[in-house]
């Protein structure tokens, strides 16, 4: 029973956190966004080079894979919310790019992660306030456009989140929390 609490707990603080982001101001989701960018790039240049191929168990992505799908979802949260050509390919066949092509080394992931961050933010910069309020398409879901630089969000928060346990079994405190 304690599970299924635990649980509805923390899918109803993901859906309000989403949801309370997708009511920001424009201009505080760009700062949320440069926010996000440069906790992003601490846990980057938090794990030393030979970590970046670094897996906690054969399952699952490296470290660098990790943040390269990061990179990919950021690109495809915000070309959808913006209906702007993706600069890396086209929308479906992007869901991967960079995890599948980016050389996994330390240098090429944060170049790819940062750019896709640049991409979000000058994509949201350059919406208008009533365009974030307009309704579109994400897969089967129906979502403002604020609402999916919202998800967005959420999607690279959690995906960060994850690599704090590679720098930890890789020996490396992870990067102070940014929550400001």
């Amino acid at each position: 029973m304690k599970k299924v609490s635990l649980l509805f707990t923390v899918l109803t603080f993901s859906f309000v956190s989403s949801s309370l982001f997708a009511q920001f101001t424009q201009t505080q989701q760009v700062a949320e966004w440069q926010r996000a960018k440069q906790y992003t790039n601490a846990y980057l240049d938090a794990m030393p080079e030979d970590g970046y191929g670094f897996k906690p168990t054969p399952e699952i992505r490296s470290f660098a894979q990790q943040m390269l799908h990061l990179s990919d979802a950021n690109y495809v949260f915000a070309t959808v919310a913006s209906d702007k050509p993706n600069p890396i390919g086209d929308i479906l066949a992007a869901h991967n790019v960079n995890e599948k092509t980016v050389s996994p080394t330390k240098e090429a992931v944060t170049k790819a992660v940062m750019d896709s961050y640049d991409w979000v933010i000058t994509t949201l910069q350059s919406m208008k306030a009533d365009q974030l309020l307009e309704t579109t398409k994400f897969g089967k879901h129906d979502i403002t456009r604020s609402g999916l630089y919202g998800k967005g969000f959420e999607h690279q928060t959690h995906i960060r989140g994850q690599t704090a346990i590679y720098l930890r079994l890789k020996g490396v405190t992870p990067p102070a929390e940014q929550l400001f």
